[in-house]
């Protein structure tokens, strides 16, 4: 699990005061915390840490030393300049299930053949327990052929008896089409004359 160090931020300085100094602010919530944390956090170190960790990833956020168990629970990036602005965190409480959602990643794209790949949902929302938090659901379609359709029912995730599904099991995730070309619609047309 990564550590992400943070200080407590003081109110009395602007987000976007701190943002031009090389932070990134954030909040850290939880049921067993009676108010929530203003953080910041040094903007290298985020970006270090949103290499392997998204939305709905467990980490360690580590506030002037005192180590949380967190969950990300959302990002929010600059519209212009897609920087990470402010990060949120839910404290996790181990006997407490936590609503959280596991990024699709669909692996081995460049050995398609003869379809296309259409990605229908890039989460799956649950809940379950922290110690049986997944952030990431990795779908190999490669083997897939068209008219093939992957559903969140099929995935390990909706296997595991420790996570309750949010998302419909019955809902897409993904597809294999076949590729349609106007050329080839229009010849087709004209052998049937």
């Amino acid at each position: 699990m990564n550590t992400l160090k943070a200080e407590k931020r003081s109110m009395d300085v602007k987000a976007k005061k701190l943002r031009r100094e090389g932070f990134v602010t954030g909040n850290m919530f939880g049921k067993e915390i009676k108010e929530s944390i203003p953080v910041k956090m040094q903007k290298k170190d985020v970006d270090q840490l949103l290499k392997t960790d998204n939305k709905g990833s467990q980490i360690m956020l580590e506030i002037d030393g005192q180590p949380y168990d967190v969950l990300i629970k959302d990002i929010e990036y600059n519209s212009m300049s897609r920087m990470v602005e402010e990060i949120d965190f839910q404290a996790l409480v181990s006997n407490q299930k936590v609503h959280s959602v596991a990024e699709v990643i669909l692996l081995n794209h460049d050995k398609v053949v003869g379809g296309v790949i259409q990605e229908n949902l890039s989460e799956i929302s649950y809940k379950a327990l922290p110690a049986a938090l997944v952030d990431k659901v990795k779908i190999d379609v490669s083997t897939m052929h068209v008219g093939d359709v992957i559903h969140v029912k099929d995935l390990d995730i909706a296997k595991n008896k420790d996570i309750d599904l949010v998302t419909n099991p019955e809902a897409v995730v993904v597809m294999m089409n076949a590729v349609h070309s106007a050329a080839a619609a229009g010849t087709e047309e004209t052998e049937e004359e």
